[in-house]
């Protein structure tokens, strides 16, 4: 469905630039969920933006790569042709929906936009299209919320609408950032289940974009985990949270709370993800690895296959026995 490859993107920043996506790979096959997984900062965000055709040019700049969707790559088609794609055959949850619900329209007609745009409909029917779509995500009361303005809706029902809008035109490839970040834990839990239900009933592949581990695991089939623009570690969702073999990916999971552990504190990963401002001649995790040897400073790690893991990492090099 999806390959990302070699994809390097950069923000122009005064005279400096700042390097955010740093040469990374990744595959979605059809009815796939993968997550990308890292701490803030980690180039999650500006990967999902890069594929979907929304990334702020300038400052950002994509400057090398290709991004295959359907054996078309999207960074050789220009804007008119890429409006056929986006919204259409691949949607996106943003993160931040205060800032993508328009205050001033009714959420039925924001549902309906994308179809306004995309299909030969008239108005009443894309309405009634929009409603079904309310119905779908279990939206309370449909037929009176479609008439409310986003201010009128909790945080759990936006999201909803924000799930139906992403969902109306029946995409492809659904891209959801960090969708439940902001949502109690029982809303969360909902939301989640709506998603994967949603995915089975339009056999549609997700890039699922989270900080929580427990997320991606129970949504996801694979994971890739990235920090400071690379993938460092990929794998099937389960192999990663119980056999983890990056030093980074270890950490981590150290720091989830577990109810069966009496702790007095909590683990944290000592500092945290520094802007690249240039590129890194060694492992872009040496400054916070615990396990750190001198040619991790020198030397970009190999990318290998070990135990059914991508992994990039020293450790598994010439002293795999470690």
């Amino acid at each position: 469905m999806l390959s990302i490859k070699n994809l390097n993107v950069r923000f122009k920043v005064n005279k400096n630039y700042i390097y955010a996506v740093n040469g990374i790979d990744l595959n979605i096959n059809k009815r796939e969920t993968v997550s990308i997984i890292g701490e803030s900062g980690s180039g999650k965000s500006v990967t999902a933006y890069s594929l979907s055709g929304l990334l702020p040019q300038p400052p950002g700049e994509i400057t090398q790569g290709e991004i295959i969707f359907e054996n078309t790559n999207l960074l050789k088609l220009n804007n008119k042709t890429l409006n056929k794609i986006r919204g259409n055959d691949i949607s996106i949850i943003f993160q931040n929906i205060d800032e993508v619900l328009n205050p001033n329209i009714k959420i039925g007609y924001q549902i309906a936009e994308p179809l306004l745009i995309h299909e030969n409909i008239s108005k009443k029917d894309a309405l009634k299209k929009a409603l079904d779509m309310l119905k779908k995500v279990d939206m309370p009361n449909p037929n009176e919320t479609i008439n409310f303005y986003p201010d009128q809706l909790s945080g759990g029902m936006k999201q909803r609408v924000m799930i139906a809008i992403a969902l109306i035109n029946n995409p492809k490839l659904l891209i959801a950032d960090e969708p439940t970040t902001a949502l109690d834990v029982t809303v969360q839990a909902e939301i989640l289940e709506l998603l994967k239900n949603l995915k089975e009933e339009y056999s549609m592949s997700v890039l699922f974009i989270t900080h929580d581990l427990g997320v991606a695991y129970e949504i996801s089939d694979k994971i890739a985990i990235m920090y400071a623009g690379e993938i460092l570690e990929t794998g099937n969702a389960e192999i990663i949270t119980k056999e983890p073999l990056h030093p980074y990916t270890k950490s981590l999971i150290k720091c989830i709370p577990r109810i069966n552990k009496n702790e007095k504190r909590l683990y944290s990963i000592e500092g945290s993800v520094s802007q690249i401002t240039s590129p890194i001649l060694g492992c872009c995790f040496y400054d916070r690895c615990p396990s750190r040897m001198d040619i991790c400073k020198k030397q970009k790690p190999p990318v290998q296959s070990i135990n059914n893991h991508i992994i990039k990492c020293h450790l598994y090099g010439d002293n795999y026995d470690r």
